[in-house]
């Protein structure tokens, strides 16, 4: 019997090519296994070979997208591959993107399954809504756990096999609803679920609702004449070159940057980062992103007290809800420590 042919797709840190500095090198194709590939093989065991690994930058990738996945598509073609596998890509949001675009691609064009795995809030489970994405962790600890999961689910596919539930098979819900029939009629399961709840005994809703942080507003302040205020922006004004190379899209970081003896931005000295809206007028004039002119202005006039001589800025496209958290959080504890009473907060 012949073994099953997996092709596999990674970014170019797993592919031990380098970091952010080899982010845009474009696709190459190798036979056989490299990185996650030699644990991917090894679950695969004797049913599968991994023939070949494709694997390609994050923003090479990003900023040409269509032409990448035509490309990986031709690629792998040559392979002949049963199954295409890409990443996990956990927490990791343009490699995720890249792993649902590429998996799109692949199914479309060569109608193979095709299968990938990153964590929930990863932008690339809305771009790949409908494929069969297994729920990882947010980080590359749990491989082994999501890789396990990847092949199980891969076989599965490549056999022909009935797939459960989400629930039951680990990935994340691809929009899909089935016709089945149950012991019970919907008004009886909704009866016994709302005594459960009332008894608060436990219970699972059949339609899990999103959830989201609720935070509540500050009181207003009154009066700014004595008071610090701080801007920080999602909009990606950054220092001319990008020093920290905050990402376009899928930002993992976020910068701390200094105004002192700024009375405003000037194109000479500052841009935006950001790939998810035309930068030209941002670039022309980076004050249309952070109104540093503006502010400067008020402080000059007495309705501010001062302006924060730090501004904090990243991308706000792509990124994860996990992330911005965090990154808020982060800043949040620097504003509180210098004393700072409010914060203009600009996007796009």
């Amino acid at each position: 019997m012949e073994k099953i042919r997996v092709v596999h797709y990674i970014n170019q840190f797993f592919a031990q090519i380098g970091a952010e500095d080899k982010a845009h090198v474009p696709p190459e194709i190798k036979q056989g296994v490299i990185g996650p590939g030699i644990l991917l093989q090894k679950l695969l065991g004797d049913s599968a070979e991994v023939v070949a690994t494709v694997f390609c930058g994050d923003n090479y990738y990003a900023e040409k997208s269509d032409v990448v996945s035509e490309e990986i598509v031709n690629m792998i073609a040559a392979y002949k591959p049963d199954i295409f596998i890409a990443g996990p890509a956990f927490n990791a949001g343009r490699y995720g993107i890249a792993c649902s675009t590429a998996c799109l691609s692949v199914a479309k064009k060569l109608s193979i399954p095709v299968v990938t795995g990153m964590f929930k809030e990863n932008p690339g489970v809305e771009i790949g809504r409908g494929l069969y994405i297994i729920e990882t962790a947010n980080s590359a600890a749990k491989m082994k756990d999501a890789l396990t999961a990847m092949v199980g689910l891969a076989l599965k596919l490549v056999n022909d096999e009935e797939i459960g539930t989400p629930e039951e098979e680990g990935y994340l819900p691809r929009g899909v609803r089935e016709n089945y029939f149950a012991e019970k009629i919907g008004a009886v399961r909704a009866v016994d679920m709302l005594l459960r709840k009332l008894a608060e005994e436990p219970y699972e809703t059949e339609y899990p609702l999103p959830s989201f942080d609720r935070v509540p507003a500050s009181p207003p302040i009154i009066d700014l004449k004595d008071r610090m205020i701080a801007v920080v922006t999602s909009g990606g004004i950054v220092p001319k070159g990008n020093p920290d190379r905050i990402e376009s899209s899928s930002a993992s970081k976020f910068g701390e940057y200094s105004l002192a003896g700024l009375d405003k931005l000037t194109s000479a000295g500052h841009e935006t980062a950001h790939g998810g809206y035309d930068p030209v007028y941002a670039n022309e004039d980076p004050n249309r992103v952070l109104p540093i002119d503006v502010l400067r202005q008020l402080e000059q006039e007495g309705v501010i007290g001062k302006l924060h001589e730090l501004y904090y800025a990243t991308v706000g496209n792509g990124t994860s809800v996990a992330n911005a958290k965090k990154y808020g959080e982060d800043i949040a504890a620097r504003l509180k420590e210098a004393a700072v009473s409010a914060v203009i907060l600009t996007s796009t």
